[in-house]
């Protein structure tokens, strides 16, 4: 079983919110699509579940085109961020309800209902009313009602937005746990690389509309395709600093020169960029090669048990991201120090050409 988008595009009133889409997604698979508000996500979901039809290409299940096929023709489900129950019924009812339109018997919806129920723990409840829950059971209580019908398409279009930090890390761990016994295809929405990255599975980048990579996530997040890719992939996104290549060194501004390592030696002479994660930056070098560099302080913020500092010189600005609760003025001078090992770097035109992992083989 899998699904292929086959150059897919999608215009309402001129306006392209999907463009030339060639994607499959597979039997058992976890897809997660990763960009931000308006790149697509929501968009290329309801194209998939029927509710909306492109302008070109086909949708292929099966094997089957399926491109003009109704939303009621498909086996598909589809939770939003918003918590969608019906207020009047039971949470039985709730969850019974996709089994009663199909008209299943009552034995096998109650044992739908009750085994779905166990799986996302809310068997205590199905009794109450959605009004009696709290936000978290019933976000469950929708989720339950999308996974008993057994579709063969789940889309989750940024379910877990609306929840608590506690609730969110949870229901995120029981959604890779459920999906990896089903046989179904999950494609789960979000803006955040941090649920990417803790839902695992294969990744897509979206931008506008278009999709910008596509693959197994942590290879999406290791060997960014360009620089989209690594800032859409990376929160806060991946600084940029532009910076030249010689046959002895490398410079960044008028006071930041430095001799090649033997891993910038590798590289043609030439205009890059160089990326760093911002939590990859720091106050003191880590080694003899790290790349100092001379900025001052834009702003700082605290931001729970982490802190952010927004930095800049005459030629470029950056983020770091440190541990820890500190106290920046505004205007300091700071050194901060970029370690070699964990560079990325892309050529004048924005492509990636050098990784950390292909440098080290470690993790970045």
């Amino acid at each position: 079983m899998s699904l292929t988008l086959e150059n897919l595009s999608h215009r309402v009133d001129g306006v392209d919110y999907i463009r030339n889409a060639n994607l499959t997604f597979q039997a058992g698979s976890f897809n997660v699509l990763l960009g931000r508000t308006l790149s697509g996500k929501t968009s290329m979901m309801r194209l998939m579940a029927g509710l909306d039809k492109p302008n070109e290409g086909r949708l292929i299940f099966n094997g089957q085109d399926v491109t003009g096929q109704s939303v009621q023709a498909r086996n598909v489900s589809m939770i939003y961020q918003q918590f969608i129950n019906y207020p009047g019924i039971t949470v039985y009812e709730n969850i019974a309800s996709p089994l009663r339109l199909a008209k299943m018997t009552e034995s096998e919806i109650d044992r739908r209902v009750k085994e779905t129920a166990a799986m996302l723990q809310i068997s205590p409840l199905l009794k109450r009313y959605p009004l009696e829950l709290s936000g978290g059971q019933q976000q469950r209580t929708a989720m339950a009602r999308a996974l008993v019908k057994d579709a063969t398409l789940v889309l989750f279009d940024e379910p877990l937005v609306n929840l608590d930090y506690k609730l969110r890390e949870e229901l995120r761990a029981e959604l890779r746990d459920l999906f990896r016994e089903r046989q179904c295809i999950a494609v789960y929405a979000t803006t955040e690389a941090n649920e990417a990255l803790a839902l695992g599975g294969t990744t897509t980048l979206l931008h506008e509309g278009s999709v910008i990579q596509n693959g197994p996530v942590m290879d999406v997040y290791r060997s960014p395709v360009n620089t989209l890719a690594a800032q859409l992939f990376s929160e806060p996104p991946m600084n940029m600093i532009r910076g030249r290549v010689t046959d002895t060194e490398v410079t960044f501004d008028e006071y930041s020169h430095h001799a090649l390592t033997q891993e910038l030696s590798k590289l043609m002479p030439g205009d890059y960029w160089f990326g760093v994660r911002p939590s990859h930056i720091a106050l003191v070098p880590a080694n003899d090669d790290d790349l100092e560099i001379s900025m001052e302080v834009a702003l700082s913020e605290i931001s729970g048990s982490e802190t952010f500092i927004h930095i800049e010189n005459s030629h470029f600005e950056m983020v770091m991201q440190l541990m820890g609760v500190h106290q920046y003025h505004t205007g300091a001078p700071v050194k901060v120090y970029l370690p070699i090992n964990k560079l990325f770097v892309f050529d004048s035109a924005e492509k990636l050409v050098q990784t950390p992992s292909r440098i080290l083989g470690g993790a970045v």
